[in-house]
Parts: C-alpha cells; sequence; structure tokens
C-alpha cells in the first residue's frame, strides 16, 4: 500500500483544514516547497496537493506553485482543486502533474466525466467527497442526493481507472479512516485511495488490510503523531507484523 503525504494550498502556506471548515485552519508555514521536499526526501512514493483557493474559486490559484513542488522534489504529483473543465486538466499536466484530481465536474456529469477518461486515461483520478453517505461538490460546500457508492459505478461504467474517498466528517480529525466507505467501494474494482481521519500507524493497517491502493496522510503526518518513513514500513508490512514504535524517526 501507498502512502501519500498531502499538502493542502491556502494563500501559499501549507494548511489543514478541519471536516473541510475554512473557519478551522491550521496553517503549517509558508514554504509548501520545503515541506513537499521533506517528504520527499524522507521517501514518499506520491504527493498528494490540494489547492484549495481554487477548489473555492473553480479554477486553479497555485498551479504556479504546484509546478515548483514537481520541479523541486522529483515525486510524481497528484494535485487537485481547480480542474473543473478539460482545458485545466491539460494545464496540470503541462505543468508537470502526474495525475489530477477531479470531483465536481464527473459528480454533476458522470456523461461529462466519460468524455474526460477517455481523453486523459490514467492521468486523472475521480474523487468521492462525502458526508453522511452523500457526495459532496463544489470544494464541499455543496451535499447532493447523490449516493457514493451509485456514482462510483456509474464513473467506473464511464471510465475512471481510479478513485480517491474522503469521508469529509473525518478528515483533518485523526478520528480513524471511513473503513465502512472504503469496503462499500472496493467490490467495484477499481483502486481506491483513502483519504480523512488517520491518526495513527493501526488506522494505516486497518486501510492496508481492508484492501485500499493506498492512504492519503495529512495532518498525522503534519503533527509527527506518525512518521513517513515507518509509516511506509507498516504499509507495506504483511498483516499481524508488529507495527512501527510511535517514536520512531524516519
Amino acid at each position: 500500500m501507498l502512502i501519500i503525504p498531502a499538502i493542502d494550498l491556502l494563500n501559499g502556506h501549507a494548511v489543514r483544514l478541519e471536516q473541510g471548515d475554512f473557519s478551522r485552519v491550521t496553517d503549517f508555514g509558508s514554504d509548501p516547497i520545503a515541506l513537499a521536499s521533506g517528504f520527499a526526501d524522507a521517501g514518499a512514493p506520491w504527493l498528494h496537493v490540494v489547492d484549495l483557493d481554487g477548489a473555492r474559486r473553480g479554477h486553479w490559484c497555485h498551479l504556479d506553485l504546484i509546478a515548483d513542488i514537481v520541479a523541486a522534489t522529483g515525486v510524481p504529483v497528484q494535485a487537485g482543486g481547480g480542474a473543473r473543465d478539460p482545458a485545466q486538466v491539460e494545464a496540470a499536466l503541462e505543468r508537470g502533474v502526474a495525475r489530477v484530481i477531479v470531483g465536481t465536474a464527473a459528480t454533476e456529469s458522470p456523461a461529462l466525466a466519460a468524455s474526460w477518461a477517455a481523453r486523459f486515461g490514467p492521468r486523472l483520478v475521480f474523487s468521492l467527497d462525502t458526508r453522511d453517505r452523500r457526495v459532496l461538490t463544489q470544494g464541499w460546500i455543496h451535499g447532493s442526493t447523490q449516493e457514493p457508492v451509485a456514482l462510483a459505478a456509474q464513473l467506473r461504467d464511464a471510465g475512471a481507472q481510479r478513485f480517491i474517498h474522503t469521508e469529509t466528517s473525518r478528515d483533518g480529525t485523526l478520528h480513524g479512516p471511513d473503513l465502512s466507505g472504503l469496503s462499500a467501494l472496493l467490490p467495484l474494482g477499481v483502486p481506491v485511495l483513502v483519504a480523512g481521519g488517520v491518526g495513527n500507524y493501526a488506522d494505516l493497517e486497518a486501510i492496508r488490510d481492508a484492501g485500499a491502493e493506498g492512504a492519503i496522510v495529512g495532518r498525522a503526518l503534519l503533527e509527527r503523531k506518525i512518521e513517513l518513513g515507518p509509516a511506509i514500513t507498516a504499509a507495506r508490512a504483511l498483516p499481524g507484523r508488529a507495527r512501527p514504535s510511535p517514536t520512531a524517526s524516519s
């Protein structure tokens, strides 16, 4: 299983929101490039970067900064928050982003998602952002009546090759991932990356054992509840193997 460090960008800073609430922001510094480079040096196989300003405004606001992260780290980056049309997907890919995360455009029009999937293939990852088993759109601002598994099945049939599942009520809380939501999605046969709620090594083991392709981890790494090196080791271990000590360094 992959451990993918998350960096959220707001006003040029690396931040974390709690439950997607822009009024509950923790600032982790004005140098996201240095933060990303630290994760790369510690062995991150991918980086997950979200343009929070872009998510609110419907277009990229920090694409230059994301491109600088790509160039500085040499690690593949999946980025989201600003891709609401094909031109914005293309813009990110042209700047070196390896995968573009799309949410609102796909959830509001699975038919449109099919044309995107045909055009971009594995360079897209479709985000299923949920609360109370319903899909959220527009940067987690608006709820919908869509049920995530039904939507995911439509997107799979439209050509989606990878999902990110975030239970927004857990995001930034360190209170554990939504394993039931993951388990409901896995029978669709599409790789799933899990985001939201990871607080310790046991959470990573549970996500690994459930069958996820990867775990996206933000606050737990930034607050050093876990260290990236031991987390990667835990993710690669077979079920039942002893987990690393929480005090282990990377």
